[in-house]
Formats: C-alpha cells, sequence, structure tokens
C-alpha cells in the first residue's frame, strides 16, 4: 500500500488512496462472469469472430456416427437404475408417437449432438428443451409466469444442443399436429429466429433490465404470436385452478383424527409402506436447510400427514417421485413433490464433445440451482434433499401448472409457439452466456436460422425411424410396454 508522509496534503493522501484502491481493482481475481477492471475486448466482435471457425451454415449438418446404439438399445440403457416394474410404463409412453419418444431419449440425441458443430460457447442449458417443456407457473404474488419448466438434464453445456432439440421437437410436434412440411420446417426456423432476435434484444438492453426481463404476456406481443393468444388465455384459466388444493381435494381422504390422507390410484399414484413414507417425511428437515430462512416460518406452520407415490412424465417414468401432503391450522393442503435426481443423461457426451463436466456435489443441488439459473422467477419452496441415500429435489406440486401440448395446436398456431419458446430459451441462456457474445455470432441474417431447420427436418426424420423401431420392438417382445398408462 502506498505511503503517505506527515507532511502530505489532504489531496495527496485521498489521491493515494484512490490509487491504492484502484490498484486492488485491477487486482480482483478473475472468476467465470465475473470481468476483470478495466475490461478488454469485445464480446460481439468475439461472437462474429468465431463464425469463420464455426460458419453458421454448418449447423445443418448431422453426421449419424457407425458405433451410434441402435434405438431399443439406448432406451434399455437408459431405463437401468429405475424401478423395473414402471419401466414398461415409460417404454409404452416413448411407443405413442415420434414426439414421445424424442422426449424420452434427451440421451441418445445428446450421444448425435456431441458429433455435431459447435462454437464452444456454454451456457447453462435445460438439457431437454423440447417444446412440451414450456409452460406457466405461479409466482410468489400470484400472478403466473411462462417459461422453462423441466430441468432435471440441466447443466452448463452447449446452447447450440437445446436449440436444435427445440427446432427438433417442433417438428415432430407439427407433423402429429397435422402441420404439412413447409409449415413444420417454418416452425424450427421461426423459433431459431426468435432466438436469434431476442438475444440481439437482450444484448442491447442496459444488463440489469436484460438480466430483469421477465416471460409475461409482452413476450407474446414481441414474437408476434397473437394467434396463440386464446390458447395461451385457455391455459391460464385452467392453471390458476391447478394447484394444491384442488390435488389434494381429488386424491386425498378424511382421517378419523381429523387429518388427511392419500388414496391408491395405481398405478399413477399408490400409497407407500410407513418405514418408506417416514424416511421421506424425515428428509423434509435436511430440505428445510436448503432454502432462504425467510421460507421456514411458512413451512413450519404446516404439518406432514401422509406421503405416496406418484408417477411422472415421460423421460422421469421409472424414477421415484413422492408426493408429500402437509395441512395449515385451518386444514387448507400444501402438496410437495419430492423427486428423484438422477445424473443428468448429457454428461458423458459432454465429455465425448471434449467440455469439462464436473461431477454434482448433490444431483439435487445440481436441477435446482441449474432451474434458478435459467428462470427469472422460480418456485420459493425450491430445495434438495437426500432419501435412503439417493439426491432428490423438492418443490411445491401443482402450482398453478399449465401447459401447451405442442402436437394439439392447431396447424396454423404451431410457428407461433415456435416463436415464443425460442424467444424463451434466449432468455434463459442470456442469464449465463453474454448474450454480446451468443448475439454476435447468431448475427442479424436468417443463415442460422435455415441451418437448423434443415438439421431439424432431417432429425425428425431420424427420431421417426427411432421410433419405429421401438413400435416394432415392442410388437416383437424384445422390449416390454405398458400402452395407455
Amino acid at each position: 500500500m502506498t505511503e503517505v508522509g506527515a507532511g502530505a496534503t489532504a489531496e495527496a493522501a485521498v489521491g493515494a488512496a484512490q490509487s491504492s484502491s484502484e490498484s486492488a481493482a485491477r487486482r480482483l481475481p478473475r472468476v467465470r462472469g465475473f470481468a476483470e477492471w478495466p475490461g478488454g475486448g469485445s464480446p460481439k466482435e468475439e461472437g462474429k469472430a468465431l463464425r469463420r471457425r464455426v460458419p453458421r451454415g454448418e449447423h445443418a449438418l448431422l453426421d449419424l456416427d457407425a458405433d451410434r446404439p441402435d434405438a431399443v438399445a439406448a432406451v434399455e440403457e437408459s431405463s437401468l437404475g429405475r424401478l423395473p416394474e414402471l419401466t414398461p410404463i415409460r417404454v409404452g409412453r416413448m411407443a405413442a408417437t415420434p414426439f414421445a419418444f424424442l422426449r424420452g431419449s434427451a440421451g441418445l440425441m445428446a450421444y448425435d449432438l456431441a458429433r455435431t458443430p459447435m462454437t464452444r460457447i456454454r451456457a447453462q442449458i435445460c438439457g431437454d428443451a423440447h417444446a412440451a417443456n414450456f409452460g406457466l407457473y405461479g409466482d410468489p404474488r400470484g400472478g403466473l409466469i411462462i417459461d422453462l419448466n423441466d430441468f432435471d438434464e440441466t447443466l452448463y453445456g452447449p446452447w447450440e444442443w437445446d436449440l436444435k432439440r427445440l427446432a427438433t421437437s417442433l417438428v415432430l410436434a407439427g407433423r402429429e399436429a397435422g402441420a404439412d412440411e413447409d409449415r413444420c420446417r417454418k416452425a424450427a426456423r421461426d423459433a431459431v429466429g426468435a432466438y436469434r432476435r431476442t438475444m440481439r434484444l437482450l444484448a442491447r438492453l442496459p444488463v440489469l433490465d436484460a438480466w430483469n426481463a421477465i416471460a409475461d404476456e409482452e413476450l407474446v406481443s414481441h414474437t408476434d404470436a397473437h394467434d396463440l393468444l386464446g390458447t395461451l388465455e385457455r391455459v391460464a384459466e385452467k392453471a390458476r385452478a391447478n394447484t394444491s388444493g384442488r390435488f389434494a381435494a381429488k386424491s386425498t381422504e378424511p382421517t378419523e383424527d381429523g387429518g388427511r390422507r392419500f388414496v391408491d390410484a395405481p398405478p399413477v399414484l399408490r400409497r407407500v409402506p410407513d418405514a418408506e413414507a417416514a424416511a421421506v417425511a424425515a428428509s423434509l428437515e435436511s430440505y428445510v436447510t436448503t432454502l432462504s430462512e425467510d421460507r421456514h416460518p411458512l413451512l413450519a406452520r404446516h404439518t406432514v400427514h401422509d406421503v405416496a407415490f406418484r408417477v411422472v412424465g415421460t423421460g422421469s417414468v421409472g424414477t421415484r417421485s413422492y408426493v408429500v401432503l402437509l395441512l395449515d391450522h385451518r386444514g387448507e393442503s400444501l402438496v410437495l413433490q419430492v423427486k428423484e435426481a438422477r445424473p443428468s443423461v448429457l454428461v458423458p457426451h459432454l465429455v465425448t464433445a471434449g467440455f469439462e463436466a464436473p461431477e454434482a456435489e448433490h444431483e439435487g443441488r445440481r436441477v435446482v440451482l441449474g432451474q434458478k439459473r435459467m428462470q427469472v422467477v422460480s418456485d420459493v419452496l425450491l430445495g434438495w434433499t437426500t432419501v435412503a441415500g439417493l439426491p432428490f429435489q423438492v418443490r411445491q406440486f401443482r402450482n398453478r401448472k399449465g401447459s401447451v401440448d405442442p402436437a394439439a395446436l392447431a396447424a396454423d398456431q404451431i410457428d407461433d409457439y415456435a416463436r415464443m419458446t425460442g424467444a424463451l430459451l434466449a432468455r434463459a441462456h442470456s442469464h449465463s452466456a453474454d448474450p454480446r457474445l451468443v448475439s454476435g455470432y447468431c448475427g442479424k441474417n436468417d443463415e442460422l436460422d435455415e441451418a437448423i431447420a434443415t438439421f431439424a427436418v432431417t432429425y425428425a426424420d431420424r427420431t421417426e425411424a427411432d421410433h419405429s423401431a421401438l413400435v416394432t420392438a415392442v410388437r416383437a417382445g424384445r422390449i416390454a410396454a405398458e400402452v395407455g398408462v
């Protein structure tokens, strides 16, 4: 530190202190996401420079590996570690349609994406950003937010993987909805275009404004998705009624002591042995420590009354998932979901692609922190715990959740939905990847849009072939499936 002599003036002392402070600032350690001062270079220009190494048109390429596992082997491998009695339900759901197959095969697609061109720009990615993993949910003030809503596979990885998975899913959903090929391709192209334009918009905004950009009805206007407004309004109306209280009213019955308990509804909902229920209930004690302390009084005013096992999702079927019924002093219900958190299926493929993939400290923690990094507003009771040595995430169940089934949209709405989800994905990525860098690479023209649309159509064809192989295997008895559950 600069010394100031006894005869120094006040001005000299102030100047010396400022100099010392500035020197200390320049010596700040560089950590990811925290730039040294003063900054050098231009993220936008760095993004533009990446086009020379990875031309945007190359994102159209799909070069399938000769060692690629066949579809049935991939499904069987992804079932390892799941509850064996539930895997036929998962297979049956995946066999329903090509879009459903894609929903359950994030690992297989990651195998293929690891062999495609990449800029090496990384972001916190969803890892499973298909078109059905966007939806509505409640914020703490009673409003509804539109955003990504599934983070089981989240990790720090290539932003292109999310965008290509979204584009492919839109082609498959469009085909299932009866849209023609031109409209399906347009949906994929529009999703990428909306992603690119939204990233450019966020790059221009003051950082705090971009960071806090809320995904709400204004986003629909921004993405010119006006034809979707009626559908979103209907979904929102249902979402507002989709609460813990309503679920508990349908799924529980009163007990003699004035409480409530779950009612068996196999195979989706079933009661569990007392010891298993006790282990889940006891895990909530460590879960509470993962929450902000201001949430503790909220949970302390509820009492655990029952625990049940509940089958969820398509890709998640076969994992351990519980619902926990809590009641307040008035008998009002709060239901928590305690859902097993398995390692992200993307991890081995991230390593294949040459990226570092550190081992997660706790898989539930990985999911929760990934979700918070991607959403502007997250569930206030989002946390994690451990049950019988296995990691779990914990969240509110039926927190005014609502979703659009992209495969059930009218043909003239699929491209509107594509633009909305593309914009949502860009905003989610912008929290961890500098939008100036990504926008610099994506550019102003539609070269990237066309390239990824081409990839999406090609990969949708591949997925249809994979789905057909699974259906054939089910019919031949090679793999068990329980259809219609």
